[in-house]
């Protein structure tokens, strides 16, 4: 590597070539990346939860965040119907699909049973009903 050192407004400037500079900055985003991954394994091996970008992009994709969390979890409706206490499976069907609203209390039991917090399950869509 070869810097050139030069002083300029009372400061010391090196100066390198631009492949110096750029090995430079690969270095230190390598450095990042390995502080990032080993903070992120330590949040896992913590008990932090990771979903594949399969679930993620249904979401965004619009599915019913109720819907893809039930799915990921392996239930089936009449299988959360029952975890929370409805006596149906068209109850929670119904919520998936907006049809009904379901209160706070029942949006909280949801959450449990899927171990997620209630604003995972709940759409975005500013005319669903739920909100």
């Amino acid at each position: 590597m070869g810097a050139q050192i030069v002083e300029f407004g009372g400061e010391k400037i090196a100066l390198l070539p631009i492949k110096d500079y750029e090995r430079l900055l690969d270095l230190a985003e390598d450095a990042a990346d390995g502080l990032a991954a080993d903070r992120a394994e330590e949040r896992r091996l913590a008990g932090e939860e990771y979903v594949p970008a399969a679930l993620v992009n249904r979401i965004l994709d619009g599915e019913s965040p109720l819907r893809v969390w039930r799915e990921y979890r392996g239930l089936t409706q009449s299988q959360l119907a029952l975890a929370i206490g409805l006596k149906t499976a068209t109850h929670v069907s119904d919520l998936e699909t907006g049809k009904r609203a379901g209160s706070g209390r029942l949006w909280s039991k949801l959450a449990r049973a899927l171990n997620v917090q209630i604003e995972d399950i709940l759409s975005d869509e500013p005319d669903d009903a739920r909100h």
